[in-house]
């Protein structure tokens, strides 16, 4: 009878052991500290399917043929001829060679960028970049998808981004001491349940449930209902999306013109202060930012706001923003308002109040953060200084040699001529897809590595099949995680994959560094010198013992030191001459002589409210709606995107697109029907779901469908929103995405379309048939 063999493992939704029988994974199991495991975890099995996989290298017939002088449009059509290992990576070394040789390398775009695996070790970006550095250097990017307006202002104006990393208050100080929560955005579980590099305990839920037992007034600012659990108790204002920063503006203004703002933290704490007051007051442009001011650009009830405005006067109150704010038009907006609104009050370091980003955006953010070295590759030394802001990747493309700004500073985007993207799927995560698309012919050289038959690998010249994590051994662990664990390989690797470090060392060989890319070293052996730099560190800096690398793996996790019960800016509150920030001023900007000098239309000196490209205030038709597109429950981004957990939010074989029942009668629109949804950038499908949750004039549809486009109509029938979403900076300061700032137009389709995931199939047998 076969042995059930119980794996240690862990993803970006938590830690878990898989149950392998004779080969075959037969179940999962959560991590038994976890108090709230994600359901996704039940999905890994996906991974050992192998109808989407890659199975062995490949190289697109038409570049096989002719190389750089290649037809490029052929990307995504082509069929792909199997290589050898050896042939494969003597491909991929030859161009690297060639392009950093003939135009040096700048022009190799090493923009990988993805969630691929929680691994420390196996972490596909960090090898690319460590490879790339020392083959001479590439082109690479800065900041997320996620989060990169709101890192940028914030390290402007309160000196680094820790607020929105995870080191501003701690929930646990959030649940026991604030009296007034009022969240922009959304405060949910459903987010929470993922972490970048792992997650061992999901504690949010348990944080929300002791806010609610206090009785504490919780105010939830999003065009969605459902942004926290119901049994918060929370009061819904339904705003009208993108125009977060007026309320936040509105409610300072409002507190400015009683005379009641903290005069005395503003003048011990802030730096220009008069700038902002100005605004608020009307000194500057002649109108009083107020109640009945934010209540007209917002939808809300002026009254409301005027009470508020009072109340978070009167009881501790702690304002939280969500990452997703700062993905829109002019997105550093409302992460720099919040920053002023907690100022005007003046509960910044206090236990429960003032200002914090990102708590739910991802699972550790808020809960106690890690303070020895988190596990991590190093990407070695980089010999030349070439970067774009990560969202600009279609800018870069297009238009080689033109200039861009970031934090104040001018630079030129490359003239790239390869691209090596590894853990990762642009078709997903980029804006405008159709634009990508057209900048994606640009390229000599487009290579892929990753497990599956992802979009952007269809769309490569040469494929690289790596080993998903539960194929190979790795750690996990990071700056938000409570423990470090063991990843175990459960499996055998599928075809002819392989771990990304071997790929990478094969690389490296060839290109004559592979010596000091493995530094002597295999798997195993590196997995023990991250942890041990970890724990040695640990001990240390901060007396605290973590077991030997044979005891750890032997168990499966270990404790990592944490912060909790912690305070954001206690101690620069308290003294901010002895605690100076890092800033211009040495203190909160809350006026920035920088952005002054700088004249940005787009980013002033000051928060402030600016009218988004794209918003329901100047929509054009009543079947006009704005497109939030918000993270998925069922899976992240678009990993396991055909687990079991994916599909349960599917309906007809498409993602759901949720409305308000009062849009969906007005336009004849039935429960469960497909609808097309529009604009001038793309279009396509998706099934229609009534929902009271939904603010009217709102659609909600989830990220991380495949690209899955029908026929020669551009027309994606899974329903990935960015092919509708705009491919705009969110500033000329922040250079971030403005995925949130989008409007479309919703219809009935009467036509009939085909299953996408039947149709993404039949497109990948014709493409890759062996």
């Amino acid at each position: 009878m076969a042995t059930i063999r119980r794996v240690p493992h862990c993803s970006h939704w938590g830690a878990y052991s898989i149950l392998v029988e004779d080969g075959a994974i037969v179940g999962v199991e959560p991590f038994e500290q976890d108090p709230a495991p994600s359901s996704i975890i039940q999905s890994v099995k996906e991974w050992s399917a192998p109808e989407r996989r890659i199975l062995q290298p490949m190289v697109r017939e038409g570049w096989l043929r002719s190389r750089e002088g290649s037809d490029r449009s052929g990307r995504g059509s082509d069929r792909f001829v199997a290589v050898s290992w050896d042939e494969a990576a003597a491909l991929v070394a030859g161009e690297i060679r060639r392009v950093g040789e003939s135009f040096g390398p700048a022009s190799i775009f090493g923009g990988s960028y993805g969630w691929t695996s929680c691994g420390r070790f196996h972490h596909a970006p960090s090898l690319l970049k460590r490879m790339l550095n020392l083959a001479g250097g590439y082109t690479g990017h800065v900041d997320t998808y996620s989060i990169a307006a709101g890192p940028v202002i914030l390290r402007h104006t309160l000196g680094s981004d820790d607020a929105c990393g995870g080191k501003a208050n701690t929930l646990d100080t959030i649940a026991e001491h604030t009296e007034t929560l009022v969240v922009f955005g959304a405060l949910s579980p459903r987010t929470a349940q993922n972490e970048a590099g792992g997650l061992g305990t999901h504690t949010l839920e348990g944080h929300l449930r002791r806010l609610a037992e206090r009785g504490v007034r919780v105010v939830l600012v999003s065009p969605l209902r459902d942004d926290i659990p119901d049994w918060v108790g929370a009061e819904w204002w339904p705003i009208r999306p993108n125009t977060d920063a007026a309320l936040m503006i509105g409610l300072a203004g409002e507190i400015v013109k009683a005379g009641r703002h903290d005069r005395d933290f503003l003048e011990r704490c802030c730096s220009g202060s008069d700038r902002f007051l100005a605004y608020l007051t009307g000194t500057q442009d002649g109108t009083v930012k107020d109640a009945a001011w934010a209540a007209e650009i917002t939808g809300l009830d002026r009254q409301s706001i005027a009470d508020l405005a009072g109340q978070m006067l009167a009881t501790r109150s702690m304002i939280t923003v969500s990452w997703a704010l700062q993905r829109a038009h002019h997105g550093e907006q409302p992460f720099w308002a919040a920053l002023g609104l907690a100022s005007i009050i003046g509960q910044i370091g206090l236990p429960g109040g003032g200002v914090g980003y990102g708590y739910g955006s991802l699972g550790g953010v808020g809960a106690p953060f890690a303070m020895a070295k988190s596990p991590a590759v190093p990407q070695l030394k980089r010999p030349i200084d070439s970067f774009i802001p990560v969202a600009r990747i279609t800018d870069m493309l297009l238009q080689p040699g033109a200039a861009f700004t970031y934090q104040g500073e001018t630079r030129h985007y490359p003239d790239t001529r390869m691209v090596y993207w590894a853990g990762g799927n642009p078709y997903h995560h980029h804006q405008d897809l159709n634009r990508l698309a057209e900048a994606w012919t640009r390229p000599e050289t487009i290579v892929v590595q990753d497990p599956n038959w992802t979009a952007t690998a269809r769309r490569a010249d040469i494929v690289l099949p790596a080993t998903s994590s539960i194929e190979r051994n790795d750690i996990a662990g990071n700056r938000r995680s409570d423990f470090v664990f063991a990843m175990k390989q459960a499996i055998a690797p599928l075809g002819r994959s392989r771990s990304d470090f071997d790929i990478f060392s094969m690389i490296a060989g060839e290109l004559g560094v592979g010596d000091g890319f493995t530094e002597g070293r295999g798997e195993m052996d590196w997995l023990r010198v991250l942890y041990e730099d970890s724990r040695q560190d640990a001990a240390a800096r901060l007396g605290f013992e973590m077991p030997d690398f044979d005891a750890f793996w032997e168990a499966g996790h270990a404790r990592f030191p944490v912060k909790d019960n912690h305070t954001y800016l206690a101690a620069f509150r308290e003294d901010p001459a002895a605690h100076a920030l890092p800033t211009e001023s040495g203190r909160i900007v809350l006026g920035s002589d920088l952005l002054d000098r700088l004249g940005y239309a787009d980013c002033p000196a000051h928060p402030a409210w600016l009218e988004p490209y794209e918003w329901l205030g100047k929509a054009e038709a009543p079947n006009q709606f704005h497109l939030v597109s918000h993270q998925p429950a069922g899976r992240l981004h678009s990993q396991l995107e055909t687990g079991p957990a994916s599909r349960a939010l599917k309906r007809g074989g498409r993602e759901q697109a949720r409305l308000n029942p009062a849009d969906a009668d007005r336009l004849a629109i039935a429960d469960g029907s497909t609808i097309r949804l529009w604009n001038e950038r793309g279009a396509c499908l998706a099934t229609a779901t009534h929902a009271e949750t939904v603010r009217p004039g709102v659609v909600v549809l989830p990220t991380g469908a495949w690209l899955t486009p029908h026929g020669n109509s551009g027309l994606d029938i899974a329903g990935n929103p960015n092919i509708l979403t705009p491919d705009i900076p969110t500033s000329s300061f922040g250079q971030g995405c403005s995925a949130h700032t989008c409007l479309v137009y919703v219809e009935p389709y009467a036509a009939t379309a085909p299953d996408a995931f039947e149709a993404y199939a039949e497109g990948l047998a014709a493409q890759a048939a062996e």
